[in-house]
């Protein structure tokens, strides 16, 4: 007899004949699962979609006396519901195959918890805390299946998944269908955070080597019984369907090398581990047949795993190795190939394969080699920077400052040489507009900073500068004249009428459909529509291609004309003309947005402002990107349509959020302040967050610098950001009693949410406004209690100094602003030197000193011509002094930090004297003697050599001490001149080793 057909005997034959103790209403239900899927011989396809209804009927929530809403409650209708579906389940074998392809995961993971539940699996134990070995074999299986299940719905998540057409939309089940995704997500999320502790259960169930027990409908209905009618035997070692030791290891090995191989892609190592389980599974499969096992294993897939792994875990030979940019590189730098390294970095510019850091430390590793004698390598070390210049410029990263100082003297070679590599370094044909525009913005910045006139003739000449910028933009550079970009008029001329091109004669509806999504000419795309239409009139077009998205607010609005041919004309155009708005494709984005408007307008005044309102924000994006970006203000006209958006009071419009953002924040970013603060009307700023955001923003830049009585609406700005970053603590209890693992959400309590917020502030341009908020967070930073160092900002005196309740604030999530807002800052003005010291502080606070020094350098270079003017006081204040003594201390450069000490107001002899005791020096130690101007640590030195008996130190200490320019009877002048030429070689010798 098979194991299916004893499990239907003893199922049915354990069946009373009458219902004692049940209700009518359990006895039916039992009744129908019987009869349906154990009394036939040989049942259709397994009807598992019972275990939906079952579920779903147990998942309801009720409605109490007083209309509220209820978690289900946990009667014994609830219990007898999931017990069916457990039956369904057992009824499959368990079947993980046959379970997944018919439930959806909420389903599922509903499902397998509630056989965790029935299992006397403790609740809210970490399974991978258990020891499976120690467990009955019902409950060991069951903690097996479920992280089986967890694992492999992790590796199906990240497969492509083919978009199933709808039928026609609905709107509660297009809700149903979101909400279900929604739910996917978060399990989805859950898992993946508990992956680790699911691969370490898989892992240890490897090292059983004992056959194991899942339930069946016999032992569930044991379980369901009073505990005293059980006596027992659901806890015995034969109760349920055997599975075989060799089995359960085939299949975890399957799903642990599918979730290694996963994990592959970021860290290449753990293939090896996916090979190995991947051939493991082999073995056991070949040992016992596939016919053999339980559970199935596609073994098409499993040989193509195998095969993978073998590729990927194969090892190279040498002459695979050297053929590698980084083998070549190490053997240039080796042998003194210097010309090939040249080369490699030039061909890389193309590929860019080498990472950031690796070219930084090449190029480093190449001065150093250049600053000990070796006077040839000055060539190769400016060619490498201009190599790893051009490939930033490319990547949109901030200059390095190396280039700006190897280019203070430029010459014909240099500049021969940088056009070369700029050449070398875009393909004209296949380069995106992105690069085209950095690429020119760098060539045009580079003539504007140059004062010899052929300079900037021979690049204005040259063929890719030529092809980069149109001929107006090269002569406006040539005759030295305003930089100003010609402004595009991007409007169209309509055509006569939207319906009156004539529709051509209908082809293939596939090749037509396949038109329709390429084309982005509104002309042709109703061409294409008017041919499927009359071809067909049961398809919906405007669902053929996931990617045309359209807001819900608007969906929703679309979905609802009558019309289908009008419906996906409108669809498609407005989804093509968002996603070439997206792409910054704003021409072809204008023409399909004034189409859909012509369209529009004659019958839906509703959808008419909703093209007006997109086609407003397109004009943001163009003139931001345009003329914008060099600093061209607005046209009046655009001004006046913002503000008459912000004002608009039309009922029954759906508005999208980010055109109001957008709005505003261009309003900040021409500062367009007095309306904000003055003229913007009352209920618009108590209805729309971002508004309210702006008018505060605005009037504390306006107010700024200002009295103490103006610092009002400062006040209002800092309670508004500081309830944005409250933390609300929040605990869910699911519907079987257990507390859910997420905790923490965003406040709620403020007009919006973090996220949303530093969304906002990346879209502001205008320095006063950044630097403001800026300041404001780094002042929510400070008031932190446990805070050990602080950091500075401008205008940081206006923001109160207290919080009345520290505990709501949530500092790591300020922690992280802070540090994304000085990053987005420093991409907007990378030279503003405030900036760079909040950047400092940061590194300082966050113990990397290294990094701290090179932006307190880099803040100090940017506002003294690289340190050949004095650097302002309020640049480096004793505290920044200070910090970089610290910084040099830290890292053991102790002479570094005798000459700093001079830089104080008041020179501080203790922490000098102390650190030139130091004899485990990391610096040039008494090669920086000639940097010192202070007698007085000058004597001391000598005193201290004098007294190690180090006779050639202390010459070089009484050399220095010698010059009569440090002679004290000089006038007062003379010194502070010594001192400040002093100042100055230090601070670039220093800039040199940071940099």
């Amino acid at each position: 007899m098979s194991a299916e057909a004893a499990d239907r005997e003893a199922a049915t034959s354990s069946r009373p004949c009458t219902p004692p103790q049940t209700s009518w209403f359990e006895f039916v239900l039992e009744e129908a699962l019987l009869e349906q899927h154990l009394q036939k011989p040989a049942p259709d396809p397994p009807p598992v979609q019972l275990i939906v209804q079952f579920l779903e009927q147990a998942s309801k929530p009720s409605v109490n006396e007083q209309n509220q809403v209820q978690p289900p409650p946990d009667n014994k209708r609830n219990r007898i519901l999931k017990l069916l579906a457990l039956k369904v389940a057992a009824h499959l074998k368990w079947d993980l195959d046959v379970l997944e392809k018919s439930l959806s995961v909420p389903v599922l993971n509903m499902l397998l918890n509630e056989l965790l539940c029935i299992s006397k699996v403790p609740p809210g134990t970490k399974h991978v805390d258990v020891d499976l070995s120690s467990l009955p074999p019902t409950t060991a299986m069951a903690i097996l299946l479920y992280n089986r299940w967890a694992i492999r719905t992790i590796v199906q998540s990240s497969f492509p998944v083919k978009q199933v057409k709808p039928g026609p939309p609905q709107l509660n089940v297009m809700n149903q269908i979101q909400q279900e995704k929604e739910l996917t997500e978060n399990i989805l999320k859950v898992l993946k955070e508990q992956a680790a502790d699911s691969i370490l259960v898989l892992e240890g169930a490897l090292k059983l080597n004992k056959d194991l027990y899942v339930h069946t409908i016999r032992t569930l209905d044991l379980l369901a019984m009073e505990p005293g009618m059980v006596n027992g035997e659901t806890e015995s070692s034969t109760a349920g369907l055997k599975i075989s030791a060799e089995e359960i290891q085939c299949q975890v090995c399957y799903d642990l090398g599918a979730i290694y191989f996963q994990q592959g892609s970021t860290n290449t190592a753990v293939h090896e581990k996916a090979k190995e389980k991947f051939f493991r599974t082999k073995e056991l499969i070949a040992k016992n047949g596939s016919s053999s096992l339980h559970f199935t294993i596609d073994e098409e897939r499993l040989a193509g795993y195998c095969q993978a792994c073998e590729v990927l875990t194969s090892s190279s030979d040498d002459a695979s190795q050297q053929a590698t940019p980084y083998s070549q590189i190490h053997s240039c730098m080796k042998s003194g190939k210097y010309q090939d390294l040249v080369k490699i970095f030039l061909e890389d510019n193309l590929t860019l394969s080498l990472p950031e850091q690796f070219r930084q430390s090449v190029l480093r590793e190449l001065f150093q080699k250049a600053q000990q004698g070796n006077d040839a390598l000055d060539e190769v070390c400016f060619k490498v920077c201009v190599c790893n210049t051009v490939c930033d410029v490319l990547q949109g990263r901030i200059i390095d400052i190396q280039f700006c100082q190897l280019f203070l003297k430029p010459s014909k070679e240099k500049i021969d040489f940088l056009l070369e590599v700029c050449s070398g370094s875009i393909n004209l044909e296949n380069a995106s507009e992105e690069l085209k525009r950095r690429m020119a913005a760098f060539l045009k910045n580079l003539c504007l900073g140059m004062e010899d006139l052929q300079f900037v003739f021979m690049i204005s000449s040259h063929d890719l500068f030529i092809k980069l910028l149109k001929d107006d933009e090269r002569k406006l550079l040539i005759d030295q004249m305003r930089k100003r970009s010609p402004r595009i008029n991007l409007c169209t001329k309509p055509v006569t009428c939207f319906y009156d091109i004539p529709a051509s004669a209908s082809v293939n509806i596939g090749q037509l459909e396949h038109q329709l999504i390429l084309s982005v000419d509104p002309w042709r795309i109703r061409q294409i529509l008017i041919e499927l239409h009359g071809m067909t009139s049961e398809r919906q077009f405007w669902m053929i291609s996931n990617k045309w998205e359209v807001p819900n607010v608007y969906g929703n609005v679309i979905l609802g004309i009558k019309d289908s041919l009008t419906r996906d004309l409108v669809y498609i155009l407005m989804a093509k003309g968002l996603h070439c708005c997206a792409i910054k494709d704003f021409v072809h984005a204008k023409q399909l947005f004034a189409a859909c408007l012509e369209l529009v307008t004659e019958f839906s005044p509703k959808l008419r402002q909703v093209m007006l309102n997109e086609m407003l924000l397109l004009d943001i994006y163009t003139h931001e990107a345009g003329a914008g970006a060099s600093g061209e203000r607005p046209p009046s006209d655009l001004i006046s349509r913002v503000r008459g958006y912000l004002e608009m009071r039309v009922p029954d419009i759906p508005l999208r959020q980010v055109i109001a953002e957008e709005c505003v924040a261009f309003l900040l970013n021409w500062c367009e302040n007095e309306y904000l603060t003055m003229q913007v009307p009352l209920p618009l700023v108590q209805t729309n967050p971002y508004v309210k955001l702006g008018q505060l923003l605005a009037a504390t830049c306006k107010e700024l610098p200002g009295p103490k009585e103006s610092r009002r609406t400062a006040k209002d700005l800092w309670e508004v950001v500081v309830q944005i970053c409250s933390v609300s603590n929040q605990h869910k209890r699911g519907n079987d009693g257990r507390v859910s693992l997420i905790k923490h959400r965003e406040s709620t309590l403020g007009i919006m949410y973090r996220s949303e917020l530093l969304s906002f502030i990346k879209k502001l341009r205008e320095p006063l406004v950044l630097t403001t908020i800026l300041s404001l967070f780094v002042k929510l930073h400070n008031v932190r209690e446990d805070i050990v160092n602080d950091i500075a900002a401008e205008h940081i005196s206006i923001w109160p100094s207290s919080i009345p309740n520290l505990q709501s604030v949530d500092f790591e999530a300020v922690a992280i602003t802070v540090k994304e807002l000085v990053s987005y800052a420093l991409t907007i003005n990378a030279n503003n030197h405030f900036w760079l010291i909040i950047q400092a502080d940061i590194y300082f606070a966050t113990n990397q000193y290294s990094a701290a020094l090179h932006y307190y350098l880099q803040a100090g270079a940017v506002c003294s011509d690289f340190f050949n003017k004095m650097v302002p006081p309020d640049v480096y204040t004793d505290q920044v002094i200070k910090r970089m003594i610290k910084c040099c201390s830290l890292l053991n450069c102790h002479t570094q930090v005798a000459i700093l000490c001079q830089f104080l107001r008041e020179v501080d002899y203790k922490t000098a004297f102390k650190a030139l005791q130091e004899q485990n020096s990391h610096d040039a130690m008494d090669s920086y003697y000639e940097y010192i101007w202070d007698v007085t640590i000058l004597e001391y030195l000598t005193y201290l050599h004098h007294k190690r008996g180090e006779t050639d130190k202390r010459q070089i200490a009484i050399k220095a001490i010698g010059q009569t320019e440090l002679n004290a009877s000089n006038p007062e002048e003379v010194l502070q001149l010594a001192a400040q030429r002093r100042k100055k070689k230090f601070l670039q010798a220093m800039a040199k080793l940071y940099f």
